[in-house]
């Protein structure tokens, strides 16, 4: 059985594994291990930067994503962003993320008002993450992102 739960310290070594491989994945991109260490303990430190959620099955993590808030002026309250999501390969087709994401929606539909939505983003090529984003309900139609990285 896949249990939900928002990660502790503990689980930042499968976390910055996680998103090294994910990076590699989606983008062959290849991350700093080191750099990627720095900053997932940067979110446990500062918990305004964000929180992370893993998926375990017999109390190992499966997979991991990362909220990240962002106040909205329109709606008068914070909407997540959900990123950096990771599902391990041999778990992949199983309703690992759904669960995750139905677990977010359930934090926002009963935070009183506090949290106004869910947003991601997907790399234009990744077609099948976007199929499982749209089969939960998520649409593309309101916004595109245009981004401008100092890297």
């Amino acid at each position: 059985m896949t249990n939900i739960r928002k990660a502790q310290s503990s689980d930042q070594e499968f976390i910055v594994q996680a998103q090294v491989a994910m990076a590699w994945e989606t983008e062959e991109l290849k991350l700093d291990p080191g750099t990627v260490k720095k900053g997932v303990a940067a979110v446990f430190a500062d918990p305004h930067k964000g929180a992370y959620y893993v998926a375990e099955v017999a109390g190992k993590p499966i997979a991991v994503l990362l909220t990240v808030p962002e106040w909205s002026d329109w709606r008068n309250g914070t909407v997540l962003w959900i990123h950096s999501v990771y599902v391990a390969p041999e778990c992949r087709g199983q309703g690992v993320y759904k669960k995750m994401y139905e677990y977010l929606h359930g934090m926002v539909s009963q935070s009183g008002g506090a949290l106004r939505g869910l947003r991601l983003y997907v790399d234009k090529r990744n077609t099948r993450a976007q199929k499982v984003y749209q089969k939960l309900g998520m649409s593309a139609e309101h916004y595109e992102m245009f981004e401008w990285l100092n890297s």
